[in-house]
């Protein structure tokens, strides 16, 4: 793994990171037993491969086939957006609004393999929710993490186009859509390997934005809160189009201190409350 990490430096900014879970994986245990159980074992002929696979800038949850997110593990693979740890800002942000009550219904708009959406079912154990993703792959990891995390008869799936078609209305909304412009610099291992349509929204990045936005409204119930990822120099932009339909908007930092996420409540609800 020493060896392993060093090479790795000058592809990946957690070298050390990657060499463990790519040494787990061809182990067939967790980073965990690897650590503390499985130090002294031999190196098995996988390695490796896997090693190698990453060296060419393949993404570590192509390699394993999961990733950790939130209190959940998730299926993903080729076709589908890797969960980043950033977009637990999200979640964050939810429990803080809603406490241990937590919202009853849920609608992740471009569920991806069911990041959002499934990271809050199993924090409120009595809520419901719908997963929307325009990407038949991406549906595909959806409804086979809903599977295996024991979620089919809370978690329902739809392919759709946003929010076009969904009639119900929601307590918390969640969407993490497409936000860079198409000429800005990704790393090899996003730009060569992750899908396009999970990453790109127009010239400026904000095309997904301005189609959400005035969908929200009609989604979100009463007392509710819509929660929208950002990229770090979109906070303006994105508030300015959720004040348009009449939200008031708060902004989130992640833990590296970058604005990452929105949160929009009714502002009729807001001055009520503030009265």
């Amino acid at each position: 793994m020493a060896a392993a990490s060093s090479v790795l430096a000058d592809v990946s900014e957690t070298p050390r990171l990657d060499a463990e879970l790519l040494m787990a994986h061809a182990l067939g245990v967790s980073r965990e037993t690897l650590l503390l159980q499985r130090l002294d074992s031999p190196t098995p002929h996988s390695f490796g491969p896997l090693l190698a696979r990453r060296l060419a800038h393949e993404p570590i949850a192509y390699i394993t086939g999961s990733r950790a997110f939130w209190t959940i593990e998730l299926a993903v693979g080729p076709g589908v957006l890797v969960p980043r740890a950033d977009s637990e800002t999200l979640i964050e942000a939810a429990v803080d609004h809603f406490g241990t009550a937590g919202p009853k219904t849920i609608l992740d708009l471009g569920t991806g393999p069911g990041t959002l959406l499934l990271a809050a079912l199993d924090q409120w154990p009595a809520a419901t929710g719908l997963g929307v993703d325009a990407s038949p792959e991406a549906l595909a990891y959806a409804e086979r993490n809903r599977l295996a995390l024991g979620l089919a008869a809370r978690a329902t799936l739809r392919r759709g186009d946003w929010g076009e078609g969904v009639t119900e209305v929601f307590d918390l909304i969640f969407s993490n859509p497409p936000y860079i412009g198409t000429q800005e610099h990704l790393p090899a291992e996003v730009r060569d390997h992750e899908p396009g349509a999970a990453l790109f929204a127009g010239s400026d990045g904000f095309d997904d934005y301005r189609r959400i936005a005035p969908q929200l409204p009609g989604l979100l119930a009463p007392g509710g809160a819509a929660i929208l990822e950002i990229g770090a120099t979109q906070a303006s932009a994105v508030t300015a189009l959720l004040e348009a339909q009449g939200f008031a908007v708060a902004l989130r930092h992640d833990l590296g201190g970058r604005p990452r996420a929105l949160i929009a409540t009714r502002s009729s609800e807001l001055v009520t409350r503030q009265s």
